[in-house]
C-alpha cells in the first residue's frame, strides 16, 4: 500500500523535455537552473520527491517545491522569481550571456577576459560585467595552481602518513625529513632603502649570485624543533651525514620514523646499508607529487618567507649562518604544525575535486 499523499502527476511536452535537456547540459553556467531542470526530470519519469531527492544530493523539501513550481508555472516557474526594490536593469539574459562568456571562451588577444573587453564583447557597461562577476564570485585575472598524485598506492601513503601525524607511536619520534636544494646567495646591485612612513621597503630588480647551498633539515612533528645542516652538493653522500646527525641526535631508546619524499639520494644502496645497520630507522615515503602532504615543506616556506627572500648575502658562508641563526632561534620557541584533517576527510576532499574536474568536460 502507498505511504504519504498522492503525488500530482507531471508530463513533459517535447519541447519542455528538449528544453529542459538542454539547461542540464550546461558544463559551467547557470549550475542551479540545471539543478531544477534535473529535479522536474526525474519527476516526470515517476519518481517519488525521495528518490530524486537522493540522486541529485538534496532535500525533499527542495524537490517537492519545484515539482509544484513546475505544475504552476511551467517551465518560467524554474526561473528565479523577481525581487522587491528597484527594477532589475540587466535581464537574465544578460546575466547569463556574461556567464556564459565568461567561463566558456576567451578573447581573441588573451587568455582572460578583462572588464573593460568583456564589456566591449556584451554590449553591456564594465560596471554591469563587474557587478555579475562579483555576484558569481568570478575573477578571471586569477589563477591557482593544482597537481593531482598519480602514484598506485596514493590511499595507503596518505593513510600512513596521516596516521603518523593524528596517532604517533608510543617511544619513537616522527620527523618530516627533506632538503631545500639550490638556495641561492642572492646580493642587491644597489643597497636597500629602508621603509619609511608613506614609502615601502624598496630593492633593485637586478642582483648578484655569490653561490648556492642546500638544506638538508628534520621537523620533530611533535615539540616543532629542527635539525638542519648545509652541504654545498646534494647527494646520498651529503644525505647520510645527515642522518648520522639525525642519529646522534635523537636518544637511543627512541624509535625514528621518517616522512620523506621519493627523491633518488634516500634510495641508494649507499642509504639502504646504513638503515640496514639501523633497525630503529622506518621510513615512509610521501606519494609522488604530494608534497603538501610533508610538514617540513610549510617549515620551508616559512624560512623562504621570514629570512631568505628579502636579505642580502654577500657569500654562501653568510647565507648558511642565517640559515643556521633562523634554525637556532626556532629550536628556542618551537611551534609545531597542528595537523587536523583525516586520511578520511582528505580523500574524500580530493574525490569532490576530481568530481567538479570531471564534470566540466577536462
Amino acid at each position: 500500500m502507498r505511504k504519504g499523499r498522492l503525488l500530482p502527476s507531471l508530463i513533459l511536452t517535447a519541447e519542455e523535455r528538449e528544453t529542459l535537456l538542454r539547461w542540464t547540459r550546461r558544463p559551467k553556467t547557470n549550475q542551479a537552473l540545471a539543478l531544477r531542470a534535473r529535479i522536474v526530470l526525474g519527476c516526470a519519469n515517476g519518481k517519488s520527491n525521495t528518490e530524486v531527492a537522493g540522486r541529485w544530493g538534496t532535500t525533499k523539501q527542495t524537490v517537492g517545491k519545484w515539482r509544484t513550481r513546475f505544475l504552476h508555472k511551467r517551465l518560467d516557474g524554474l526561473l528565479d522569481e523577481p525581487r522587491p526594490g528597484t527594477p532589475r536593469r540587466l535581464s537574465d539574459a544578460h546575466v547569463e550571456r556574461v556567464l556564459t562568456m565568461t567561463l566558456e571562451s576567451t578573447p581573441k588577444n588573451a587568455t582572460h577576459w578583462s572588464t573593460r573587453s568583456l564589456a566591449a564583447a556584451s554590449g553591456l557597461s564594465r560596471s554591469s560585467v563587474h557587478r555579475i562577476w562579483r555576484a558569481f564570485a568570478l575573477a578571471p585575472h586569477r589563477s591557482e595552481t593544482f597537481k593531482l598524485s598519480k602514484d598506485p598506492l596514493f590511499i595507503e601513503k596518505v593513510r600512513d602518513i596521516v596516521g603518523l601525524y593524528l596517532n604517533p607511536p608510543d617511544k619513537a619520534l616522527v620527523l618530516c625529513v627533506d632538503e631545500k636544494s639550490q638556495i641561492q646567495a642572492l646580493n642587491r646591485s644597489q643597497p636597500i632603502l629602508p621603509m619609511r612612513p608613506g614609502q615601502a621597503e624598496r630593492r633593485a630588480h637586478d642582483y648578484q649570485r655569490n653561490g648556492t647551498t642546500s638544506l638538508f633539515a628534520a621537523l620533530d612533528t611533535k615539540s616543532g624543533k629542527v635539525i638542519g645542516k648545509t652541504f654545498r652538493r646534494h647527494r646520498s653522500r651529503e644525505f647520510r651525514k645527515f642522518l648520522d646527525q639525525i642519529d646522534a641526535a635523537v636518544p637511543p631508546h627512541l624509535g625514528v620514523h621518517l616522512i620523506l619524499d621519493n627523491y633518488g639520494t634516500h634510495k641508494t644502496p649507499l642509504i639502504q646499508r646504513w638503515l640496514v645497520k639501523r633497525p630503529r630507522f622506518h621510513l615512509h615515503f610521501t606519494p609522488t607529487g604530494a608534497s603538501w602532504i610533508n610538514l617540513v615543506e610549510r617549515w620551508f616556506a616559512l624560512l623562504t618567507e621570514r629570512r631568505l627572500r628579502r636579505s642580502n648575502f654577500y657569500s654562501t658562508r653568510n647565507l648558511e649562518s642565517a640559515i643556521r641563526d633562523y634554525i637556532d632561534n626556532n629550536n628556542q620557541e618551537p611551534k609545531p604544525f597542528v595537523w587536523t584533517k583525516t586520511a578520511d576527510e582528505i580523500l574524500a576532499s580530493i574525490a569532490r575535486f576530481c568530481q567538479r574536474t570531471l564534470e566540466t568536460g577536462h
